[in-house]
């Protein structure tokens, strides 16, 4: 018999962390005809939920909600008329529900899991079969839980406008998630990847996972003028994964090269800098600065099947967090103390 009540964080306000609350018993919605009950068995956070209760997000939310986009685990029922999964399959979560191919429209752009739509952290949760995607055959449920916002995202800005080639060159910023993901796939690719860093022990990291060449942008902060001068004729970058924001948008024009492609992602570096480009540089570099949310499922499931065949894994912080532990979990990401995705067990 299916599960009635599951423990389940939510969002009650923008009051901080504090405005994260803990339930140990809720009752589970009743399945509609397309719907399936899946057992949440790990979750992975992102900057934007760390930002959500902080009030700074800048895209539709409802005013309480069950927060985490990304979810991972094993269906325990079904409506009457689902098609796509049955008991016992594996799945993870699509960001958007209703994202399923092409771009985004008004009405897709509010299906957000974790924002708009009750998300991942919980023991059991309700979607749509639509809205689910089946997990890589070679992944276990904390590597699945990284993909929906992160690994999508990359596998986007790579592929999403201009396909990324073998042989062309890729610059991405820092350690956090979406930054490794697109180093591991630009990589597969065959790709020539050159990552920016704040520290040593981080860049042998960077380096393991195949980068090319490795720049700290402390010790170095014209990294956009280095990068371009470590490409073939000095002709700069043909893709950028921009997720710092105004802070570092300067450096990424100086590092692009004509008709390239900077994919703005996110803004942890915050959200004003100073001496922040206009679209005019744009013009005078004569490339595509491009705003991107995640990714459709159709994206998702190509995404999996490069995963699948190049035996890609997702790089997980080692501390390991409970359900119980969310709180700490945000703060932690807050600290920025992790290498990769930080991901939360659900027995």
């Amino acid at each position: 018999m299916a599960p009635q009540t599951t423990k389940q964080w939510k969002i009650e306000g923008r009051n901080g962390f504090d405005s994260l609350k803990f339930y140990e018993s809720v009752e589970i919605p009743a399945l509609g005809d397309h719907d399936v009950l899946v057992k949440i068995h790990a979750a992975s956070l992102n900057y934007r939920d760390a930002i959500i209760p902080k009030g700074g997000y800048l895209l539709p939310l409802s005013d309480v909600f069950v927060p985490g986009s990304d979810g991972a685990g094993i269906v325990e029922a079904t409506g009457s008329r689902v098609t796509r999964f049955q008991p016992g399959s594996k799945v993870v979560t699509l960001f958007n529900q209703k994202h399923l191919a092409g771009s985004l429209d008004p009405i897709s752009i509010r299906t957000g899991l974790g924002g708009v739509l009750d998300g991942n952290l919980t023991q059991y949760a309700v979607f749509n079969e639509e809205g689910l995607v089946t997990i890589p055959s070679n992944l276990n449920f904390l590597e699945a839980s990284t993909l929906p916002c992160a690994a999508v995202t990359a596998w986007n800005a790579l592929y999403g406008l201009i396909p990324l080639q073998p042989g062309e060159t890729v610059l991405t910023q820092g350690t956090g998630g979406v930054s490794i993901f697109a180093v591991q796939f630009a990589v597969a690719a065959g790709a020539k990847v050159i990552a920016t860093t704040s520290s040593d022990a981080k860049a042998e990291l960077l380096k393991k996972l195949g980068a090319h060449h490795v720049i700290n942008y402390r010790t170095d902060p014209n990294w956009g003028e280095t990068a371009k001068s470590l490409t073939p004729g000095g002709e700069g970058v043909h893709h950028v994964i921009e997720v710092s924001g105004p802070t570092s948008m300067a450096q990424s024009l100086k590092a692009i090269k004509i008709d390239g492609v900077i994919s703005i992602v996110g803004f942890v570096g915050g959200q004003s800098g100073e001496q922040q480009p206009s679209f005019l540089e744009c013009l005078g570099k004569c490339c595509i600065a491009r705003g991107l949310f995640v990714g459709s499922r159709v994206q998702f499931e190509a995404m999996n099947r490069a995963i699948e065949i190049n035996d890609i894994k997702p790089v997980i912080d080692e501390k390991v967090f409970k359900l119980e532990e969310v709180r700490e979990a945000y703060q932690y990401l807050w600290d920025q103390k992790h290498v990769g995705k930080i991901c939360i067990e659900i027995d």
